[in-house]
């Protein structure tokens, strides 16, 4: 070995050897903790009425989904997806006229003002006329063809679409099979 590094390597022992020698600095004791106590101001309420309202999604898209599940009806002449609420009672209804080639998009209740359908879907959005139907049960209807590409929209959207119509709650609906279904019968 060179002399150079054994006098290094010497130096270098002897630099541990000296810092394991040097005892460790005093530590100051840490201060005592005086506990205070501070009263909590008692909340007063607030009436409902002067409540921020709840934040509104910019995006239609970033809302809860409607909470419910459709269920696919083949009666003769017509096929039907029902979207039913936790209650089991029918919220909206696509329909397919077989003979017609025509899609029913049916929301439960009518419509306030004028009867329209508002469809939104991550790649398009549209406003239909409907009409009030006479049935049992009240619901504002729109039509449209078979070959509508708003109906491509629905089945081929990011996992929801909404249904509004003026007056009633809006419903963001999952795009389930059964959806695509009734629209594929109304195309064969």
């Amino acid at each position: 070995m060179k002399p150079i590094y054994a006098h290094a390597a010497g130096a270098l022992a002897l630099s541990f050897t000296i810092a394991a020698c040097v005892p460790a600095p005093d530590s100051t004791p840490a201060p005592e903790q005086v506990a205070t106590t501070t009263p909590t101001p008692t909340p007063t309420p607030t009436p409902s009425s002067t409540l921020p309202p709840p934040p509104v999604e910019a995006n239609w898209i970033d809302r809860p989904q409607t909470a419910g599940n459709w269920r696919y009806v083949s009666e003769p002449g017509e096929t039907l997806a029902i979207f039913t609420d936790t209650a089991g009672e029918a919220q909206a209804v696509l329909s397919c006229r077989v003979g017609e080639r025509v899609v029913g998009l049916a929301r439960a209740g009518r419509a306030n003002g004028s009867a329209t359908v508002t469809i939104r879907t991550e790649t398009a959005s549209r406003t239909l006329a409907a009409q009030a139907s006479g049935s049992a049960q009240p619901t504002t209807v729109a039509t449209v063809q078979a070959r509508d590409p708003l109906l491509d929209a629905i089945a081929l959207t990011r996992g929801r679409f909404a249904m509004e119509v003026p007056g009633r709650p809006a419903l963001y609906l999952p795009a389930w099979a059964e959806v695509t279904r009734v629209v594929e019968d109304c195309r064969r």
